[in-house]
């Protein structure tokens, strides 16, 4: 099983690739995701990728 880190993969910081990468999406979709997530989401996905961009190892 794959290890949740982030990406080499990255854009930004990698979160988005590293979570791609641990469940078998393709990353576009994961960022189309998070995206739609900090708009409709009360600010939800913003929050989750900073968080997740301070906690989730290189």
């Amino acid at each position: 099983m794959a290890t949740l880190k982030k990406s080499s993969n990255k854009m930004l910081a990698g979160v988005a690739a590293g979570y791609a990468e641990y469940f078998g999406v393709d990353v576009s979709l994961m960022r189309i995701i998070f995206v739609v997530a900090a708009i409709c989401g009360a600010s939800l996905g913003l929050w989750v990728y900073l968080i997740s961009w301070i906690l989730m190892p290189e």
